[in-house]
């Protein structure tokens, strides 16, 4: 409908062009549509490039989603959303650097990540994997026992201790939910649960439950569990050296703030030759600082 006239044209159009004109309804709008060069008409909504739809609201509430633009512009058709796995390190975290990614919620995981924030799932997890280790023992029963993995790292970390005259025992390992209740109670009876949440923890937020973990003791059996510990052979020498076969001290001196319980030199955490040499090389002494997670001074 829109065509470029002679200039007498344009300036003289009949009344019954007019009048034709108002009597389709096209008014201004039409008019104004006509450019000079003759124009195009915008591109209908099936031209529009893939992908140029605003995104829905993420579960944060900060999607990109415009104040002006409804909840419905999300396409009905769209599929529900799936559980998203168990977290790994982010992307800023420096244990997103290595090659091989481990879940941190994961109680069969090497990198799971027990502390006052986050539980065991579930919370009476029993590792299907129990071994006892062909080490020296100061206990016997559950306590004695850890997981194969650990268990077989443990071997060569006693071994090398041995062969570099320093003797260790096991003096707690795996310990079940329902031991847990007791070990835990027992501080709160003698000590009140303040003080107690500052030492042992509470049942279904123990390390010891996923068999990661354990306690070393000294050959001599000086300050067992007490912050001379930290003086006695074996608590120097696995400091200096736990890393090579895997472990980290997992209750770091004054870094109660980030992993809620105060120095355990006798706290012995497996998370893999990778990532404890990892830790070691950058400097790194906490789960919590490596995989980028929120301090854990207190239960929520």
């Amino acid at each position: 409908m829109c065509q470029n006239k002679a200039a007498g044209d344009a300036l003289l159009p009949g009344r019954r062009a007019v009048s034709k004109l108002l009597a389709a309804g096209a008014g201004l709008a039409a008019l104004a549509a006509c450019t000079p060069d003759g124009g195009t008409a915008p591109p209908s909504s099936s031209s529009a490039p893939t992908g140029s739809a605003s995104p829905a609201p993420s579960a944060s509430g900060t999607g990109s989603l415009s104040p002006s633009e409804p909840p419905s512009a999300v396409p009905p058709s769209a599929p529900a959303t799936t559980a998203p796995p168990a977290p790994a390190p982010s992307p800023t975290s420096p244990a997103a650097a290595l090659p091989k990614q481990f879940s941190l919620t994961d109680p069969t995981s090497p990198w799971v990540v027990v502390n006052k924030r986050r539980p065991l799932s579930p919370a009476g997890y029993v590792p299907a994997d129990l071994v006892q280790p062909n080490i020296r023992l100061a206990v016997s029963g559950e306590a004695a026992q850890l997981n194969s993995t650990t268990a077989a790292a443990a071997e060569q970390l006693f071994a090398a201790a041995a062969g570099d005259g320093v003797v260790m025992t096991l003096a707690s390992g795996y310990r079940s939910y329902d031991t847990q209740v007791s070990t835990y109670n027992s501080y709160v009876s003698s000590r009140g649960q303040a003080e107690a949440d500052t030492a042992s923890a509470r049942p279904g937020f123990s390390e010891h439950q996923t068999g990661w973990a354990f306690d070393i003791g000294d050959g001599g059996g000086a300050c067992a569990f007490q912050p001379c510990f930290a003086d006695q052979p074996a608590a120097v020498w696995a400091k200096a050296n736990a890393h090579r076969f895997g472990f980290v001290v997992r209750y770091p001196w004054m870094q109660q703030e980030i992993t809620g319980y105060y120095y355990e030199s006798w706290h012995l955490r497996y998370v893999g030759v990778e990532a404890a040499m990892d830790m070691s090389t950058r400097g790194i002494e906490t789960l919590e600082q490596y995989f980028g997670l929120e301090a854990a001074p207190g239960y929520l």
